[in-house]
Parts: C-alpha cells; sequence; structure tokens
C-alpha cells in the first residue's frame, strides 16, 4: 500500500499514552513544548524519510498494470498530476497544523479537521478512517495470501522444470495470514514495538527494489521497449472493458499516493523554529519528488519490460518469475511487512470498538474486567474476555471477505477511490479555506473548490472501474473453490 508500516507505528509509539506523561516542568522549557510535551526533535531530514517510507509500499505492485491501462503518453502523465495534486493538497493540510484561532498544535488529522471543521465534520472524517482502515485490512489479506501462493507456485515450477501447471488455492494462505493475526491482534501494547518500523521499512524497500532491478532486467533480456502509446487496445478488449480499467488503474495509482492520514502525525515530531509548516512544505516537496521518480521508473520498467499484457502484480500473477529465489525473496519480505502492517491499521479500530463498549456498558465484568495469566519463564498476560472475542471476530469477517473477494487490482482500486479524494483533497481544502477565511466565490475559493470537485470525480470514476472489475471477475471466480 502506499502508506508504511514503518512510518505509522513509529509514529503511534510517538503519540502512544504510555510516552504522554505530565512533567512537572514549566511548558516551553528545554523539556517539553509550550503543550506540556516532550520536545519535539524532527528535522527537514527526519520528515523527509517518514513520508518517503510512508508512501513506498504495496502501491507500487499495480503501477506497471495501471500505466499498462493507460499507455506511455497517459501513464507517466497522470502519475505526474496525482503526485503534483498530493504535493498541493499536502501543503494545505499542514498549513492547518495549528488551530486557527488559539494557535494550539494538532497532534492528529482528526484534531486538525475538529479545530478547522467542527464536531461534524470529524464525525464523517472518523468514518471514512474507519472505513479505510477496515478495506486497508482486507487489502492487505489478500495481498499477503498472493504472495504466499507465488513462492509455492514458484518452487513448484521450479522443481518441475515448468511441467507441472502447479495450480495453488489461496485460501489455505488467507486462513494461515488470519490465525496469525488473530494470535498477534492479542499482543497489549503492539505499537509500542519500534524494531517493527526498521523491519517493515526494511522490507518494503527489499521487494520494491527487487520489482525494479528485475522490470530493468528483463528490458535489456528482451531488448527492446514494449508498450504502446494509448496503453491496451481496443480488440483486446472491449471499449467498455478499456474504459473500466483506466478508471480503476486511476485508483491503483490514487492508492500508491495516499499517506495523508498520518502527515499531521509526522508533522507533530518537527521541531520549530523554523516554523514546523515551512519544515514540512520542504519535506514534502522532497520526499514526493523522490517517491514519485521512483513510482514512475518502477511502472514504467514493468511496462517496459511485459508491455499491454502486463501483469497485475508485478511480483506474482505472471509477472516476474526469475531468478526464482529472488522473487521468493521479495515475495516473502511483501508477506513479513504486511503481517506487522495489518495489526497497525487493526489497532485503532480494536481501540475505537473497545474503547466505546467500555463508555456505553462500564458495568459489565466481560468488557471492563481482565484475566491475570501466569506464564512460565516469560512473566504474566492480562487476558480481556471482550477484547478475545471481538478481535477475533474481526479478524474472522476480514479473511472471510478477503477469500470472497481476492482480487488485488480490483481491491487496490477501490480502496485508492475510497481514501484519496476525502483524506487527500477534500478535507485539506476546506480546513484551509476555514483557516484563511477564504471568501466563498472568489476566485481562489472557486478554485479549491473545482479542485475538490475534479479529484471526487476521478474517485468516483476508479471505483466505479474496481466495482465492475470485481463484478466480471466474480463471473469466472468460485468463492471457496477456485484454485488460481
Amino acid at each position: 500500500m502506499g502508506e508504511n508500516i514503518a512510518t505509522r507505528n513509529e509514529l503511534q509509539l510517538h503519540h502512544s499514552p504510555a510516552f504522554d506523561v505530565s512533567l512537572d516542568v514549566q511548558a516551553g522549557s528545554k523539556i517539553v513544548d509550550e503543550d506540556g510535551h516532550p520536545k519535539r526533535t524532527g528535522t527537514l531530514w527526519t520528515a523527509s524519510s517518514h513520508i518517503i517510507t510512508a508512501v513506498i509500499g504495496s502501491g507500487v505492485l499495480s503501477l506497471t498494470w495501471a500505466i499498462a491501462q493507460l499507455g506511455w503518453i497517459a501513464g507517466p502523465v497522470v502519475m505526474v498530476m496525482f503526485s503534483f495534486i498530493t504535493y498541493y493538497a499536502s501543503t494545505l493540510l499542514v498549513s492547518c497544523y495549528r488551530d486557527p484561532v488559539t494557535g494550539k498544535r494538532s497532534r492528529t488529522y482528526s484534531d486538525a479537521v475538529r479545530s478547522h471543521l467542527g464536531k461534524v465534520q470529524v464525525k464523517m472524517c472518523g468514518f471514512i478512517q474507519q472505513l479505510n482502515l477496515f478495506g486497508t485490512t482486507i487489502g492487505y489479506t489478500v495481498t499477503a495470501a498472493i504472495s504466499m501462493v507465488a513462492i509455492k507456485r514458484s518452487t513448484c515450477f521450479h522443481n518441475s522444470g515448468g511441467k507441472d501447471p502447479c495450480l495453488t488455492s489461496s485460501n489455505p494462505y488467507m486462513l494461515a495470514f488470519g490465525i496469525s493475526e488473530i494470535i498477534l491482534s492479542q499482543i497489549p501494547n503492539f505499537d509500542k514495538l519500534s524494531w517493527l518500523s526498521v523491519v517493515a521499512a526494511f522490507m518494503s524497500f527489499t521487494y520494491s527494489g527487487i520489482g525494479l532491478a528485475l522490470g530493468i532486467a528483463k528490458v535489456a533480456e528482451n531488448g527492446k521497449i514494449k508498450g504502446s502509446m494509448s496503453g491496451m487496445s481496443i480488440g483486446v478488449v472491449t471499449p467498455a472493458q478499456k474504459m473500466w480499467r483506466t478508471f480503476q488503474a486511476l485508483g491503483d495509482i490514487a492508492f500508491a499516493f495516499s499517506y495523508s492520514i498520518i502527515l499531521i502525525e509526522i508533522q507533530d515530531t518537527v521541531k520549530s523554529p523554523p516554523s514546523e509548516t515551512k519544515t514540512m512544505k520542504k519535506a514534502t516537496q522532497l520526499s514526493l519528488a523522490v517517491t514519485s521518480i521512483f513510482y514512475i521508473l518502477c511502472g514504467c520498467m514493468g511496462y517496459a519490460a511485459f508491455g499491454d499484457l502486463a501483469p497485475g502484480n508485478l511480483l506474482t500473477d505472471k509477472g516476474l518469475s526469475s531468478p526464482f529465489w529472488l522473487i521468493d525473496i521479495a515475495n516473502a519480505a511483501i508477506v513479513i511487512h504486511l503481517v506487522g502492517a495489518y495489526q497497525v491499521f487493526a489497532q485503532p479500530i480494536f481501540a475505537l470498538v473497545e474503547k466505546t463498549a467500555a463508555k456505553i456498558f462500564p458495568a459489565s465484568q466481560f468488557i471492563t474486567k481482565d484475566i491475570k495469566i501466569t506464564i512460565p519463564h516469560l512473566g504474566s498476560y492480562n487476558l480481556n474476555l471482550f477484547s478475545l472475542v471481538w478481535r477475533t471476530l474481526f479478524v474472522i469477517l476480514t479473511t472471510v471477505i478477503s477469500m470472497i473477494l481476492p482480487f488485488f487490482n480490483n481491491v487496490v482500486g477501490f480502496l485508492g477511490a475510497l481514501g484519496y479524494w476525502p483524506l487527500t483533497v477534500y478535507f485539506p481544502v476546506e480546513m484551509y479555506i476555514a483557516q484563511k477565511k477564504i471568501q466563498k466565490w472568489s476566485m481562489r475559493w472557486i478554485c479549491l473548490e473545482i479542485l475538490s470537485f475534479c479529484v471526487l470525480a476521478i474517485a468516483l470514476c476508479a471505483a466505479g472501474g474496481s466495482v465492475t472489475g470485481v463484478v466480471h471477475d466474480l463471473k469466472v471466480y468460485k468463492p471457496f473453490k477456485t484454485s488460481s
């Protein structure tokens, strides 16, 4: 996905209540900032690195397919367009870090929305965030299972010399992934496992780098650059399929650039002076330039290697297949990355439901009481029955949905459509208008609203393309039965 576990986990650690201690020190001292929290120490370079690791994720795997639908002209142009829109909207968002009246810091995206737009918009934002997190856990389950299947099939092909078709069902791997997530979801203080950030960042760059390097090698092996100016041609697909695939490609690219949900949290690590907004604008410009170049290289080299018939997932789905051991390493890196990433996106949902349940039923021991279990040589573990049941049911639900809809590109495109417009464009634009008190129907207001409306239209088209793709695939795919 566009958003990487490394940055999100590290920022959750930064905002963890365990570190949110009250210090008996005057605010604004050398130890704490004016809001009483530990002194921020982030710089241009740390903020840039956070953004880069947040952007580069599993979304890179679908870019080759996206460019194959758009062609050599529209493909790179659309990627540059999304990069520019993301950069511009991000500059609006970071300008809204502080409350327009009190100057108080916003520690999270929701805090910024609350300060500028009020409670109603906060609830809408929260709903979209939770829906996006839920969808992402499904997407990660699908992607991880696809990579595990790719490893199994790669080994099978190698051992049989290519004679065995190696049909492998993804269902057992989704179940295995789900079981691992049920176990991990019971770990208390998951956000404090700081080593997970280092592992995730390394895994993310490992599979992305391998994909790019092997794409370049494939072009050299072919001795020519494949592809066409207009992408997948009508004739190979119907005019309607061409249209819907083009829309879906927009969603895939949007998904790759979706990271704004944690941009305010990154900004809250930055020291001042200079102002946090000034630092973050420079960091956003630098990091998006780097990631955009990397994305364009990955997408274009993959397209140059495979042409219009590029795979949906560069490292699976009849994509790169040799050297098989290196492909296996890349897919293993994806699985390791997503095992932890699932928890990073699921934990906020767990916390919200458990906090709400405790508030509604404060006298229920099933919800509030912990059972202390002593584990030999490991100490004690506090088991909460409600958390055990609820989190297990959540993982089962996401696993079942993934088994019903195991379509990588369609899921990625839909998630991109779901989260990009509201979180990357709509809320930043509306917050900026409120903060700067931009007069309604002024030229500046009209331009900002036109930008938001255009991205909304793109998001709706992308969602339509993804849903249409799911409907088409379901005509062939039989849930729980068909092997891949």
